[in-house]
C-alpha cells in the first residue's frame, strides 16, 4: 500500500468505516470509565511512597479517641471497655472543659437496625446511656447540638474497633498518615 492510497483512505470519506450512533452510545461509558479510573499503577500505593508532598499525622484525644473538630469546643469520642461510648469536650490545648448545655446523639450500626444512644452527664464529661450495637465495624453519626438554640454538627464515620498495628489505637482513631 502507498503513501497516496492511506493518505487517501484517511481522507476520503467514503472509504472510512461507518460508525453508527448506537456505537458511538455504546463506547461512550467505556471511554468515560477509563478515563476516569486512570492509570492502573495509580491505585497501588504504599506506605513509603513518594509523591512530592507529606501527608499530615492525625492527632487523637487527651484519652486515645477520635477528635471531633467540626464544632467549638472541640470535642473527644471514646469507646469505653464495656462498649459506652464517652464525649469528652475539650479547649484549644487539649485540656477537658465541664460540658454546659450540649446535646449529643450518636446513631451506629447497620442503616437497617440503628441503635441510637444519648448522653447523660458524668463528672466533667458525657457519657451514653447504652453500649453500642454489636460488631467492630459499622456506620456512625455523632450530632452534637453545642447550644439548645444553635444547630446540630454532624460528623459520620465508620467506627472500627480494630486495632491499628502501626500506632496502637482503636481504628476509629487511628493517627497514622495513611489511613
Amino acid at each position: 500500500m502507498s503513501v497516496l492510497s492511506l493518505f487517501r483512505f484517511h481522507f476520503e470519506p467514503s472509504l472510512q468505516p461507518k460508525i453508527s450512533m448506537r456505537n458511538y452510545l455504546l463506547a461512550l461509558p467505556l471511554f468515560a470509565a477509563l478515563t476516569l479510573i486512570g492509570p492502573a499503577g495509580a491505585a497501588e500505593k504504599t506506605k513509603d511512597h513518594d509523591h512530592g508532598h507529606t501527608h499530615a499525622k492525625k492527632e487523637a484525644g487527651p484519652n486515645g479517641g477520635r477528635l471531633l473538630t467540626a464544632l467549638e469546643p472541640h470535642a473527644e469520642f471514646l469507646v469505653l471497655p464495656d462498649r459506652r461510648v464517652q464525649i469528652t469536650f475539650l479547649d484549644a490545648q487539649d485540656k477537658p472543659v465541664a460540658p454546659g448545655n450540649q446535646i449529643v446523639v450518636v446513631t451506629a450500626g447497620e442503616r437497617s437496625a440503628p441503635t441510637k444512644l444519648t448522653f447523660a452527664l458524668d463528672g466533667a464529661v458525657l457519657r451514653s446511656n447504652g453500649p453500642l450495637p454489636a460488631g467492630n465495624d459499622f456506620p456512625t453519626v455523632v450530632q452534637i447540638k453545642v447550644n439548645p438554640a444553635g444547630r446540630f454538627v454532624t460528623e459520620k464515620f465508620n467506627l472500627n474497633l480494630s486495632v491499628c498495628p502501626d500506632c496502637k489505637h482503636a481504628e476509629y482513631a487511628c493517627i497514622c498518615a495513611e489511613h
